[in-house]
């Protein structure tokens, strides 16, 4: 599934192309709208020098000639105003190649007055569109990009008494200002405020959001060690995360009122489980002590107490060890942790255990790793009665002329003690229950050996393992290297 960040992710693209389009769009509608106005300009001003030399035509009807003077001028002025009177924007006038220009009128100037000035600084261009018309004979135009406009200038040639005379219309062409710019610039500072005000308020969301969830997993990451309930998280601000965290918070209590009957039912089904157990291992010989003391009293000449006091204390010796082993498990005692040198404590851990695997015709190795600082940390003692009661059911499970091995070695932060032995290894039957106490596979065994190494591991914040082996039985036991 896409996560919310991807999707806002995918609405932002969507936005960027939605803008970008749209710029291009009225980009194109912009460029459109100034290449129409461009046409209409020329053409307003082709119109407007035909009105000039039809004006013209009229004037010098039935008129044979004559010099040029200021009236005449005046009156030719008269002419290109009338002509141009209807043409918004248009300027113009009368040009004769000798002697230049012989009348110009703007009427539509918007100025504080009539303009009557010839323009200076497009003297050249008319001068150039006049020559241009009057060479060709029809009419000419010359256009000048500029910034913000396009200058158009017209020409065409007038038939008359005054020889080499032409008229010329002028206007500009706005490209980039006027109401189409405008719209246009509007558009676009309105479209990119909106992409950007889209953009910043995506990663205002995500950025928050990332906050919240951030926050969230801090809260349940950083709970104590050995604490297994939900924190109680805080309210966040956001009512679509806060949701989440209500319901967290719900589910946390639910959790930690079912966890605690969970315990509680375990307790109680551990503690009927050891009860019954215990209440096996007693019996046996309590009964076997009441066989043995009826026996003897039921014969009166005293010639079965000696074997029935000796039978008694044997099984009397039997329900110590059963006790003393119980409450070595159950009595949590911290350990009392030291560097140890691992060669050494390994072989004086399997030396007490030699003449016993050589009396069954076993040999019994230990081998570790090359020395590796620091030195690893735990309590020998509880250690080494760990190993005792693994190396002691490997001699007990393992036939005559097998071998057992006692290693130890370093993986990452850990430290892997390991017992293994080429005997039958472990009945399936009991592979799920095998750490739990009074759970033996042996006739005279108390089921709380492997109990007490489970017990001694976790002393040490680690754990025992049967691993996984193609002959024999394999248990390691895993402790930190070095506890913090």
């Amino acid at each position: 599934m896409r996560s919310l960040s991807s999707r806002l992710l995918a609405l932002w693209i969507m936005l960027v192309i939605s803008g970008v389009a749209t710029g291009y769009l009225l980009f194109e509608s912009f460029q459109q709208t100034s290449n129409a106005r461009l046409a209409r300009s020329e053409e307003l001003v082709a119109r407007a020098c035909q009105e000039l030399a039809d004006r013209y035509q009229f004037f010098v009807a039935g008129w044979p000639g004559g010099s040029i003077d200021d009236e005449l001028r005046q009156q030719l002025t008269a002419v290109a105003q009338s002509a141009l009177a209807g043409a918004n924007g248009v300027e113009g006038g009368l040009w004769q190649a000798d002697t230049g220009s012989l009348a110009y009128a703007f009427p539509t100037y918007e100025g504080t007055g009539p303009k009557t000035d010839l323009p200076a600084a497009e003297l050249n261009s008319i001068r150039e569109v006049n020559a241009e018309a009057l060479r060709s004979g029809r009419a000419a135009s010359i256009r000048q990009p500029g910034r913000s406009q396009i200058l158009i200038v017209h020409a065409c040639p007038l038939r008359g008494p005054l020889p080499r005379l032409t008229g010329w219309t002028m206007t500009r062409a706005l490209t980039s200002e006027g109401p189409a710019y405008n719209q246009l610039l509007a558009g676009l500072i309105l479209l990119a405020l909106t992409i950007f005000g889209s953009a910043a308020w995506l990663a205002r969301v995500l950025y928050v959001w990332s906050r919240h969830i951030t926050l969230i997993e801090t809260a349940l990451d950083d709970r104590q060690e050995g604490v297994v309930d939900l924190p109680r998280l805080a309210p966040t601000g956001a009512p679509e995360i806060d949701r989440l965290v209500d319901a967290l918070n719900i589910t946390g209590e639910r959790l930690s009122v079912e966890r605690r009957r969970a315990t509680a039912a375990e307790r109680l089904a551990a503690l009927g489980r050891m009860s019954a157990g215990l209440a096996h291992e007693i019996r046996n010989p309590i009964a076997a002590m009441r066989l043995k003391a009826e026996n003897a009293l039921a014969v009166t000449d005293g010639s079965r107490s000696d074997a029935a006091l000796k039978t008694i204390l044997q099984q009397v010796g039997r329900l110590d060890a059963l006790l003393r082993d119980l409450l070595e498990m159950t009595q949590a005692n911290e350990p009392r942790l030291q560097d140890v040198d691992l060669p050494d404590f390994l072989a004086n851990t399997i030396e007490t255990h030699r003449d016993l695997a050589v009396a069954k015709g076993l040999s019994l190795t230990a081998g570790t790793e090359p020395a590796s600082t620091p030195l690893p940390r735990f309590d020998p003692s509880q250690m080494q009665r760990a190993l005792d009661n693994l190396i002691i059911n490997a001699i007990q499970y393992t036939p005559a002329g097998g071998a057992i091995s006692v290693e130890a070695r370093r993986k990452e932060d850990m430290l892997l003690l390991q017992v293994a032995d080429s005997g039958p290894g472990v009945a399936n039957e009991v592979r799920d229950r095998l750490f739990e106490p009074f759970v033996t596979g042996r006739a005279d065994g108390t089921g709380l050996g492997l109990a007490i190494v489970r017990e001694i591991a976790r002393h040490h914040h680690g754990d025992v393992h049967l691993i996984e082996s193609a002959r024999g039985a394999v248990f390691e036991i895993e402790v930190p290297w070095q506890p913090s």
